[in-house]
């Protein structure tokens, strides 16, 4: 499989949800904050937080990262008024890089404010985003607006001649054909994957198999959304609720990361002990001889293009049997 140059490759996952050249679509913000959040909130926070909320929920344009950068004005001061709503909602939005620039620090900070108010989904992400942080943007500690977003580029119109479909990229050809429903999970992915040190094709290779990037997936035996999170898994990477997007991702990346410290590297037995289970793997000492757990492993490569990734030794030892000499 041919290889992307990386900024080529950033262009192609752009691409997929920049249908208007907006920044990330409309469904990647999140859900409003309830009724009871808001009428719980002093006259003027209400205020603000209404807005912001109305900002986020317009529908796509090629105006959407202003709007987002207006709702961000507001989020930021009812940050610096004490609003764990509102600290939680720009948190998110600088973890994303919705109206404003990608900044994680100052994501895992307003997090760590919201958690520290009581805000359930503050802690949640501060346990997704991995980092802690004394930063915070300087619209939270005075009076003025955030930076804004640059505008992304519209690469409809700017695409190179050989990133168009047909030229046997495999996962980035795929991604091409989603329907425009599903193409803001594409940058969620990839934002996210970079947070646990992962290739973002291989992520997005395995929610194609997994899932095919339906958030509501579930399987007969349990298996849940995007990256399939059977229960035991969704609670050993601390998922409560494996039908968010953010939530599953995390687990997902979690256990993807864990698999490939553990076979050091080896994504044919990293994909295996995915479907099958590490167990199953090692007594095997290899691909397990199941229909389903082959298929799946040789269409997450076919996806990829690649069966070695990069991995943190220090995240685990290694599989006994490859430790002792094996394949």
């Amino acid at each position: 499989m041919n290889k992307l140059p990386s900024m080529r490759l950033a262009g192609l996952l752009w691409l997929a949800c920049a249908c208007t050249g907006a920044a990330l679509a409309q469904p990647l913000t999140y859900a409003p904050p309830s009724v009871a959040v808001i009428e719980d909130a002093p006259p003027a926070v209400r205020k603000l937080l209404q807005e912001a909320s109305a900002l986020e929920s317009e529908p796509e344009s090629a105006n959407t990262t202003d709007k987002l950068w207006q709702a961000a004005v507001r989020y930021c001061q009812a940050s610096r008024w004490g609003s764990a709503e509102g600290q939680y909602r720009l948190g998110m939005l600088y973890a994303f890089g919705q109206g404003v620039p990608a900044n994680q620090a100052f994501a895992a900070s307003l997090f760590s404010l919201a958690a520290a108010l009581g805000h359930a989904q503050a802690h949640q992400m501060l346990d997704t985003i991995q980092i802690t942080s004394s930063a915070l943007p300087a619209c939270v500690n005075q009076n003025q607006p955030p930076e804004k977003a640059p505008p992304p580029p519209n690469f409809f119109h700017d695409l190179p001649h050989d990133l168009h479909p047909g030229t046997g990229l495999s996962i980035e050809k795929y991604l091409l054909t989603l329907p425009s429903n599903k193409r803001w999970l594409i940058p969620l992915t990839t934002t996210m994957s970079k947070w646990y040190a992962l290739d973002p094709k291989l992520v997005l290779s395995m929610i194609a198999v997994e899932s095919n990037f339906n958030t509501s997936a579930q399987s007969p035996k349990e298996a849940m959304g995007l990256m399939q999170l059977i229960p035991d898994t969704a609670e050993r990477f601390n998922v409560r609720n494996a039908f968010d997007a953010t939530q599953n991702l995390r687990g997902g990346m979690r256990y993807l990361r864990w698999l490939l410290s553990y076979y050091r590297g080896n994504i044919t037995y990293a994909a295996a002990a995915y479907n099958a289970g590490e167990g199953r793997v090692d007594r095997y000492k290899g691909v397990p001889p199941f229909p389903e757990t082959r298929a799946y492993v040789k269409r997450v490569l076919g996806l990829y293009g690649s069966a070695r990734h990069s991995f943190d030794a220090n995240l685990t030892g290694a599989s006994p049997w490859l430790a002792a000499g094996g394949r």
